[in-house]
């Protein structure tokens, strides 16, 4: 080996091929890896990214997702106010504790699958709401926090940090998406 590549030290050199570039790696015991062995290495990492975003995907589209209209939310929501309210414990899922908050009393809800078919979603704290603003900002809450004040949507955006709310006014409001997030949530009283 030459002096100037001591041994304890790997040299790492590059050769760039069109659509990317692959190292050639010498090491202290002269073993080089070709072109060919990095660029397998290299298809066999992509592979592994592949699946697991495929994955992700499954995952994500596996909920189903619902929509509500805005003036039937507005109708459905129509009695709902802090005066409503009712204390509620549910179990928290990083812990053995409890958390306790304020949730309506919505029993179940109206809303409309991807075919446009009626269906009923039960009340749950699993229960997640997506509203999109005409801006194109989407804003997600827990749907049994929500509730309708003076044409304004308020609700709780986390489980963990109580005081995390968005107060949204209904008129800006274009899209009401709903979903069972699958989350370990359950009332305990």
């Amino acid at each position: 080996m030459r002096a100037d590549f001591p041994k304890w030290k790997s040299l790492q050199l590059t050769i760039f091929v069109i659509g990317g570039h692959f190292p050639l790696e010498k090491s202290a015991n002269n073993h080089t890896r070709t072109v060919t062995q990095n660029m397998k290495k290299l298809k066999f990492k992509s592979g592994i990214i592949k699946f697991c975003g495929l994955m992700l995907i499954a995952l994500g589209v596996s909920c189903k997702t619902y929509t509500i209209p805005v003036d039937s939310f507005r109708e459905q929501m129509k009695n709902t106010n802090s005066e409503n309210k009712n204390d509620v414990e549910i179990n928290n899922p990083l812990t053995f504790g409890k958390i306790k908050y304020s949730a309506n009393d919505i029993d179940r809800l109206v809303v409309f699958d991807k075919t446009g078919q009626e269906m009923y979603l039960s009340n749950s704290p699993s229960i997640e709401m997506r509203v999109t603003h005409k801006n194109g900002k989407k804003y997600i809450l827990y749907f049994d926090t929500v509730i309708l004040e003076n044409n304004i949507l308020k609700g709780g955006r986390s489980r963990f940090a109580q005081g995390l709310k968005w107060e949204i006014p209904m008129d800006s409001i274009v899209k009401i998406e709903v979903q069972d997030g699958g989350k370990k949530f359950n009332y305990q009283n």
